[in-house]
């Protein structure tokens, strides 16, 4: 890479990006800014600061709670986004927004390069960069792990040791575990064998379901344009609400799902995931959908959900094609307004109830009783319609049962 003035770090303050940090500033000889993402990881970002200070270098530490679910979570439950029908899209839909915050500091610092501690193995890298990419055409990308000769933890501990840097002195992790107000991702170590069931001791927002209250219990929740804005009858802004359901739901222990997901670098990966609030958000939003929303237009729109997943599993977010998705599927959520009735209990939940004022379904058209609204007469006709190239096909050249 040509030399660098000043570069953006992606800082998380462990053992990874305290080296980058350092190796940065001796490899090119530059000025290295770190930044630091609140999505409603709590008190991890706490001692940042100091360490930061410490290092020698100015910290970015940005609250981006209420962006990220506004902007990034609320259109993916708009569109009902599954990738491979499981996964909630939890750090996929958080990279694009910490590589853009990046991309505009490094605008206001006036850098010419951003970095990240993603290895060369995994799908953030490929997040990261392809949004870099997207915002800023001419930013540089500095991936350490794909162009340094360290290769793990005690290469990394030794680094550390020839300069007299301190890090903490923390045990080797039995797994990575990534946090963000939507879920929480645990991946790698002990769960690199898809057989061995995840210890109940790792689990952070859920509770185990077999020792979740013994009486279910009833929540409501209310959208406006597809967009959960109540809970209960009490309006929330976008990140408290969120949080409330991760709580409801975390006490009945509702959102677990362990999964091998396909890698869009072409590797397959075992993660297991806390989603709760999510879980809950997901199918109360399609509930509500099947009384606001045309037949066609509803089908339609589950043709492009799983392109639009993969799109932002893959790192699309700011690509043509997704915003083009999203257009698309926004302009169908005018009329998704109303209220969804879920019961919980022992990790799982059933959608009991579902209201809208201008809701599709109608009583009078689906009830057996109304034969002056639907006349059951008219279906033969209907149904020879449509067999009509049926029985064609099967007059030349028959049918094998």
């Amino acid at each position: 890479m040509s030399s660098v003035n000043k570069v953006i770090l992606a800082y998380s303050g462990g053992l990874d990006t305290t080296v980058i940090l350092h190796w940065l500033k001796e490899e090119f000889d530059c000025e290295v800014v770190c930044f630091a993402a609140d999505l409603g990881q709590g008190e991890e970002l706490e001692p940042l600061q100091a360490k930061a200070d410490a290092a020698g270098s100015r910290i970015y530490i940005d609250d981006l709670r209420s962006e990220f679910v506004s902007d990034f979570v609320w259109p993916a439950i708009r569109a009902n986004a599954l990738y491979e029908g499981v996964y909630l899209l939890g750090t996929s839909l958080a990279r694009p927004l910490i590589s853009k915050r990046m991309i505009e500091i490094a605008r206001l610092e006036g850098a010419d390069a951003i970095s990240h501690g993603a290895t060369g193995k995994g799908n953030d890298q490929v997040r990261f960069e392809l949004t870099a990419y997207a915002l800023n055409p001419d930013i540089k990308v500095i991936a350490p792990w794909r162009d340094w000769e360290y290769k793990g933890r005690a290469d990394l501990l030794a680094y550390c040791d020839e300069r007299g840097l301190e890090v903490e002195a923390s045990a080797e992790k039995p797994y990575s575990m990534d946090r963000n107000v939507m879920h929480i991702s645990f991946e790698g170590g002990i769960l690199e064998d898809p057989w061995r069931e995840p210890d109940e001791e790792m689990f952070k927002l859920t509770v185990d379901p077999t020792k979740a209250p013994d009486e279910p219990e009833y929540v409501e929740i209310r959208f406006e344009e597809g967009n959960a804005v109540a809970v209960n009858g009490q309006e929330l802004e976008p990140f408290e609400l969120l949080s409330l359901l991760n709580d409801i739901g975390g006490r009945h222990g509702v959102g677990r799902v362990d999964i091998v997901e396909n890698r869009f670098v072409g590797m397959k990966s075992r993660g297991v995931y806390e989603t709760p609030g999510v879980t809950l958000l997901l199918p109360a939003h399609r509930a509500l959908e099947s009384i606001t929303l045309d037949r066609e237009v509803a089908h339609w729109k589950d043709e492009l959900v799983p392109r639009y997943a993969k799109l932002i599993y893959n790192g699309f977010w700011y690509a043509p094609e997704r915003e083009l998705l999203q257009k698309t599927i926004d302009a169908s959520q005018e009329h998704v307004n109303g209220t969804v009735r879920l019961k919980l209990y022992k990790g799982g939940f059933q959608v009991v109830g579902r209201k809208a004022d201008k809701s599709l379904y109608d009583e009078e058209v689906a009830s057996f009783e109304a034969e002056d609204v639907y006349d059951q007469a008219n279906a033969d006709g209907f149904i020879k319609l449509n067999a009509l190239r049926l029985r064609r096909w099967a007059q030349v050249h028959g049918f094998d049962t």
